[in-house]
């Protein structure tokens, strides 16, 4: 009987989601009582909440959010009967038509000749849907009910259609579960790296250069330095030979690969890319096809596998305007692409290699506890729109990864339609503050592409064979893990990665000589260090440090000066004394070395 009960609450996420998506019903009806001249769109359950786009002749505001939380509440409260019909197409469409509702209109002339035709009417508001939904508004709690954002949304995603408004909303079965939503929304905020980065001045954007075109100010771009040299040392170590690619490349490379024909509109043209007669260039969206030309430089043998070939690459991917976030989703980024060219004998040696490369950077990060595996597969309805290959491929391709994972015991979702164009893939995916989901990490298998571009290899038996190929990140896309770092860490980030780890704060201008003397000491043991010697109160001093959050902050009286000892305070308001500056910087080392968390 309790499992019974547990399919109507929020553990269910089916009911959940059912639930969600009746609100937005509530709430578009809500829209139309107030504003019968606006004209809906579409409005789905989401992650968290649910959202309905809207077309008015007005902007919405605060106020007339709280005018619409009001009068849905009412409709809760009036426990209207939610009913599904269904209409024939020509009948479908008279009934919108006559609703002047010309995006519903649209989006039944675009249903498949054969589609079923469903709509849900609640009291006097009828709306197109194919549901579910629940039996009845007062299955839904108006006081546990808040409008959270309103933003601007293109009509089908289509820079080229109409601009709606996207009206945001959360609910619960519970008024203190939403109070705790909200609160944990409201810490989230705070700890947004859009908001904390600019603070901070770990980046910047400037209009005239463009969205999802940061600009990397000092303490980024040196935090982003030290994980490049981190990354790039711990491949080294693993057996990964360095390359350094071209920025760009004729569309001749991309046609070779198969970019061309599946991923053209995401790419940055440089020329007409439908004249042939003339040279056109691309910005690469990817290391893969120049990597392979390592390869291909001469003639390999069995015993060079696997070639484990390594880059630190700036990519360039023409994302949608309305997909920009920070530091998370941008159009120039650098991930820790890499390349490895393998006999199908050491695919799943390989493979392992990779997972356990990437599992150490997300715990040295401390990104672990929070990322999911998601097993990315084509989707065989769509084939030849979005995939190479035939099915007998894929099915080979997915059916190996499968079996990799089941021997690594790997726990994961399946992503249907999710794949590379050319092959599977796992992919890691960590959540930002706000609960939303992008991929961190990805290591995919390729048996595709190798042919494509003529890679042979010798093989023991003096037969040339075609290599597969592994492609992954170990830690990703540097400005997304960034943005994740600095708000896992609400903006104190590790010590070994801060881009300043000790500030020094001389008291009196008598102790400035000693500060600087510290300093050079610190600095020649390659500690990032600064001294703060403005004629300011400690206090001020102390507070200023800790606001910005440098891990360790050395405070120097006259005492200090007299017995060559530091006064340490650390960010979280500790204070741990007095100690000899050999004291010091051995704890630093180590906390350094070691890679510590705290």
């Amino acid at each position: 009987m309790a499992e019974e009960n547990k399919q109507f609450t929020f553990e269910n996420p089916e009911y959940k989601k059912t639930y969600w998506h009746t609100c937005s019903h509530i709430m578009a009806q809500a829209v139309k009582r107030l504003w019968p001249e606006v004209k809906l769109a579409i409005g789905p359950a989401i992650d968290e909440g649910w959202y309905y786009d809207m077309d008015a002749p007005f902007s919405f505001t605060l106020e007339h959010l709280e005018k619409i939380e009001a009068e849905m509440r009412k409709i809760c409260k009036e426990k209207l009967k939610l009913e599904r019909f269904e209409l024939p197409r020509a009948e479908a469409l008279k009934l919108m038509e006559e609703k002047n509702e010309p995006f519903k209109v649209e989006l039944i002339n675009d249903l498949p000749e054969d589609a079923t035709i469903s709509f849900y009417k609640q009291g006097e508001f009828t709306d197109l849907c194919a549901g579910p939904h629940l039996d009845s508004t007062g299955r839904v709690k108006g006081n546990a009910i808040k409008l959270t954002a309103c933003n601007a949304a293109y009509w089908r995603g289509d820079s080229n259609r109409e601009t709606l408004q996207r009206i945001y909303g959360i609910a619960f079965p519970k008024k203190d579960e939403l109070d705790a939503y909200l609160a944990k929304i409201e810490e989230a905020k705070k700890r947004d790296h859009n908001k904390l980065g600019r603070e901070l001045e770990y980046f910047t954007t400037v209009d005239y250069i463009g969205q999802g075109l940061p600009i990397l100010l000092p303490k980024g771009a040196r935090t982003i330095q030290l994980l490049q040299r981190w990354i790039e040392d711990t491949e080294q170590a693993r057996g990964y030979q360095l390359t350094k690619t071209p920025l760009m490349a004729k569309r001749d490379l991309y046609k070779i690969s198969g970019h061309w024909d599946h991923y053209l509109d995401g790419m940055f043209i440089l020329g007409d890319p439908h004249d042939e007669t003339k040279e056109c260039y691309a910005l690469r969206p990817m290391t893969c096809p120049f990597q392979y030309q390592v390869f291909l430089n001469r003639a390999r043998s069995y015993r060079e596998l696997p070639m484990r070939l390594g880059e630190t690459s700036t990519l360039f991917r023409n994302e949608d305007s309305g997909e920009m976030h920070g530091l998370i989703r941008v159009r120039q980024f650098t991930i820790s692409e890499g390349h490895l060219i393998l006999r199908p004998d050491q695919l799943e040696e390989e493979f392992k290699g990779c997972l356990d490369l990437a599992n150490y950077c997300l715990e040295t990060l401390g990104l672990k506890e929070d990322c999911t595996f998601r097993f990315s597969q084509w989707d065989p309805a769509n084939p030849g729109n979005k995939y190479e290959g035939t099915a007998e491929q894929w099915e080979l391709a997915q059916s190996t990864m499968a079996k990799i994972l089941e021997d690594l015991g790997v726990t994961y979702e399946i992503g249907i339609d999710e794949a590379a164009f050319y092959g599977p893939k796992l992919d890691i995916q960590c959540k930002n503050v706000f609960g939303k989901e992008d991929t961190l990490i990805t290591i995919q298998i390729d048996m595709l592409l190798a042919k494509k571009f003529g890679m042979e290899y010798v093989d023991a038996d003096g037969q040339k064979k075609t290599p597969y190929i592994i492609h992954r990140t170990s830690m990703g896309c540097y400005e997304r893990t960034l943005a994740l770092l600095l708000e896992k860490y609400a903006g104190a980030l590790p010590t070994w990665m801060s881009p300043e780890q000790v500030r020094i704060l001389p008291i009196t201008d008598r102790t400035n000589d000693y500060a600087y003397d510290l300093r050079e000491v610190l600095a020649k043991q390659g500690f990032r260090v600064e001294v703060d010697s403005r004629n300011e109160k400690i206090g001020k001093k102390i507070r200023e440090a800790t606001m910005e959050k440098v891990p360790y902050m050395l405070v120097v009286g006259d005492r200090d000066m007299e017995n060559k000892t530091v006064s340490i305070r650390h960010r979280s308001g500790e204070d741990l004394g007095a100690m000899s500056l050999d004291a010091f910087t051995a704890m630093l080392k180590e906390e350094v070395d070691t890679k510590a968390i705290k």
